[in-house]
């Protein structure tokens, strides 16, 4: 099934980042006016009125401000709550300590899955636009594998910051901060851990003034502490109602909804659906049950989305009986309006009986199909 990740707001990360010894600015979080400010006169001018989204291009779209004073710290924060940036409002602030800055760096550990190892990333070109620098001159970045058995060592730190070509004072330090953010990225499960910019300040100490950091949500469990910084208000709201439940959901761009019992069939149904010529809008993986219960939360997920057409079922039978996701199928349809098209092709265990028990139903917007391909072919037909 797809993973799936959580992202941490950067005054989120930097409490993991400060929890495992990486240094980072002091700061408060806010969500009003007043609570900016007086976070501000606690931390004493110059501060640095940052936006709170998950999203890059903060300082570019205006959601990061320098303020001297009070008066430019409610001026700032004002602007700031409620901007929108690539589509995202700004409900949060994070009022920091501003920093004297003599150089940025890049640094990041991530997992790379066709190696299937970490990777540790370090640039002495840190800032906004590192993709952009990169791009140009590949050279820029300096990368490295991880073997997870033996860890990162201190001479992988020393190795990258020397061949990003950093001054000389601060190869080593560069080198335990890197094995610090490495630290968060195993102790923490973390599928990304990335500082942009990692500073230099005037006195050549080290500070991560940014933190990007992703979780992979299948560790979560071993971190309630994490788990309770999610912030649903910036989650998709199907995703969010679909975790609720207890489902596996993913939203793609297409118009029919597929819904599936296991990994495998699930991501088979969507080459299915494309060689039949259509797209899947989203796909719901109702796992190994099929009971009433199940299938009015997927249905309610699956048909929250506007973009669906259709609905696909597509069930095989091995421990789900067939007949008995036929018998939840009508139940939920008791329990739910639904005016869309639903084909439903079940094959395995009692499929015959399932489908017969659909047949007689005679429910006029259900359509039984023997096979994967039919099923797929009547699901993209009535989507159009």
């Amino acid at each position: 099934m797809a993973n799936r990740f959580m992202d941490l707001l950067e005054y989120q990360g930097k409490q993991l980042f400060a929890k495992h010894g990486v240094p980072v600015s002091p700061g408060r979080p806010a969500t009003t006016v007043q609570e900016a400010v007086a976070a501000a006169d606690e931390l004493g001018y110059p501060v640095v009125v940052k936006a709170q989204v998950l999203v890059g291009g903060r300082g570019k779209a205006g959601g990061v401000k320098l303020a001297d004073d009070r008066e430019q710290a409610e001026e700032h924060a004002g602007a700031i709550l409620g901007l929108d940036i690539k589509g995202l409002r700004v409900r949060e602030l994070w009022i920091e300590k501003a920093s004297e800055i003599e150089e940025e760096y890049y640094a990041a550990f991530v997992f790379d899955r066709s190696a299937k190892k970490p990777m540790a990333m370090f640039s002495k070109m840190g800032g906004m636009d590192v993709e952009a620098i990169t791009d140009e001159d590949p050279e820029a970045m300096r990368m490295l594998h991880v073997d997870p058995l033996l860890g990162f060592q201190d001479f992988h730190g020393r190795r990258l910051a020397f061949e990003a070509d950093i001054a000389e004072d601060v190869i080593r330090p560069v080198g335990v901060m890197l094995g610090k953010l490495y630290e968060v990225f195993v102790a923490e499960d973390a599928t990304l851990v990335e500082v942009n910019p990692l500073i230099v300040k005037t006195d050549r100490s080290l500070l991560a003034l940014d933190a990007k950091v992703t979780i992979d949500d299948n560790a979560l469990y071993r971190h309630p502490d994490t788990a309770e910084m999610r912030n649903i208000s910036d989650e998709d709201p199907q995703e969010s109602l679909a975790k609720e439940r207890g489902l596996t959901y993913v939203p793609l761009e297409g118009n029919i909804g597929i819904l599936g019992n296991g990994a495998g069939l699930v991501m088979s149904t969507l080459d299915v659906i494309a060689l039949a010529g259509g797209r899947a809008a989203n796909f719901c993986d109702l796992g190994g049950g099929g009971d009433a219960e199940g299938v009015v939360d997927a249905l309610e997920v699956i048909t929250r989305d506007p973009q669906v057409k259709s609905i696909f079922f597509n069930i095989f039978g091995g421990i789900t009986r067939c007949d008995e996701v036929a018998k939840g199928i009508l139940a939920a349809l008791e329990r739910m309006t639904i005016e869309l098209p639903i084909v439903v092709r079940l094959d395995g265990t009692n499929a015959e009986e399932g489908r017969k028990i659909l047949a007689d139903a005679a429910i006029q917007n259900v359509h039984p199909e023997a096979t994967m391909l039919d099923g797929a072919r009547r699901a993209v037909e009535l989507a159009a």
